[in-house]
């Protein structure tokens, strides 16, 4: 069927406006394919169900919106934990920022050098699991994402390695439009933690594909911002072998227009998937959270775990979705999406939605907004705490679920701190 005019229109703009690399070595085939996806499906816009409440307007438009850089005297994020460092700026890899791409029990190598070649590793996967993760939902940023994108890394885990591998965003140009593909492959008994962190550019658009074996395990920790006009559109597609690990949990902190998808595919037996997501938004501030997780195994566990604080006016959404497909049994999948709104301006829009074609599952969802807890509040006032540190008490509290989904305690109480410090900015 062909696309409306005003879709089609847009999508050829926004084409006309980017240049697809040079050299594509073993990834050409795939981007290729992505490229007419694109052209086929359309770039997204408030008509299509998964963008009704989201305006996809400044995520396509031919030229990156301007966002002023943020500059901050705060204590660098994960600053104090021993890691492997990979710094990106506007997009650009920074081999003068970065530590050696070496560490035991890993292979990394850049998306620029895969280009290179017609052999690798990475061939299986680039494009595959973002190709998969286009039905039932259609999600063409994430194709254009993987047609243009020149950078990013393709991280083999095949042992456990020693620290963490840190992957940090920096914001250097007002201007930057900054996509970036990352790879990750966990092998069979293999264990991974990846941290990402940072603001990245104006305009930033992130696929990230990951390929669980049998037996692994992959924990990801990201934070979003701080910077107050910036616009990010990650996509991260997710698939599980039997008995594998995945966790993940977002941090968001301001930034005028946010959306974090999930596409995550539970392929085998006794698989485990927890996402999660904490959000604190204030003023101009749009943050979206869409999540669809497939149950194509059995005995497999799923949660989602998503907590959203707003205030002077700011907005929320959660579009989360768990598929049991037939013979799926024993699958045990958990939702909830809660808001916190802090004024009467804020609002929090939610979709969760269950569709199970199994008859012995333990599934559940649900979705709730309100505000602060007049009873503990006047508990914790009644007790000469102040007003302002008693309603940020109540704050943590409600976001405890979220940050509780992070296994290592460092790292928990990293985005703990984090999260101190914008209440007590915001206070």
């Amino acid at each position: 069927m062909a696309l409306p005019q005003a879709k089609q229109t847009a999508t050829e703009e926004r084409l006309a406006a980017m240049t697809l690399p040079e050299m594509c070595g073993c990834t050409r085939a795939a981007r290729d394919d992505a490229l007419a996806r694109v052209r086929e499906m359309g770039l997204p816009s408030r008509r299509d169900e998964y963008w009704k409440y989201t305006r996809p307007d400044t995520l396509i438009s031919p030229e990156a919106p301007h966002a002023a850089l943020f500059y901050s005297d705060e204590a660098t994020l994960f600053g104090e934990i021993d890691r492997l460092k990979i710094v990106f700026i506007d997009g650009v890899f920074s081999a003068e920022e970065s530590d050696d791409l070496e560490l035991e029990g890993v292979n990394i190598d850049r998306i620029e050098d895969i280009c290179s070649k017609d052999i690798h590793w990475a061939k299986e996967l680039y494009g595959v699991l973002e190709a998969r993760g286009q039905s039932p939902v259609q999600r063409p940023l994430a194709a254009l994402n993987t047609a243009y994108a020149e950078d990013g890394v393709a991280i083999h885990v095949t042992g456990k390695p020693s620290k963490p591998i840190s992957l940090i965003y920096r914001h250097a140009s007002e201007t930057s439009d900054a996509m970036l593909h990352h790879i990750v492959r966990v092998e069979s008994g293999a264990e991974v933690t990846i941290l990402e962190n940072g603001p990245a550019a104006s305009r930033f658009n992130k696929c990230m594909e990951i390929d669980i074996a049998d037996n692994g395990t992959l924990h990801h920790v990201r934070a979003q911002g701080r910077d107050h006009e910036r616009r990010a559109m990650t996509h991260m597609f997710t698939r599980l072998g039997r008995e594998s690990t995945y966790k993940s949990f977002t941090l968001t902190a301001n930034g005028v227009l946010t959306r974090n998808e999930q596409v995550v595919e539970l392929t085998g037996d006794d698989a485990v998937a927890h996402v999660a997501g904490a959000c604190v938004g204030d003023g101009d501030f749009h943050h979206d959270d869409t999540v669809f997780i497939t149950h194509d195994a059995v005995n497999c566990e799923s949660r989602q775990v998503f907590k959203k604080v707003l205030r002077n006016g700011a907005t929320g959404v959660f579009q989360g979705k768990i598929l049991v497909k037939e013979g799926a049994q024993k699958t045990d999948g958990y939702q909830i999406s809660q808001s916190l709104l802090l004024d009467d301006d804020s609002q929090f829009l939610a979709k969760p939605e269950l569709e199970i074609y199994a008859d012995d599952v333990a599934c559940s969802h649900g979705s709730t907004s309100g505000a602060i807890d007049e009873t503990a509040l006047f508990y914790l006032r009644s007790r000469g705490v102040p007003v302002k540190d008693a309603t940020n008490m109540l704050t943590l509290a409600f976001l405890a679920e979220a940050v509780d989904e992070i296994e290592d305690s460092e790292l928990a109480d990293a985005i703990v701190t984090r999260l101190e410090g914008w209440l007590a900015r915001r206070s």
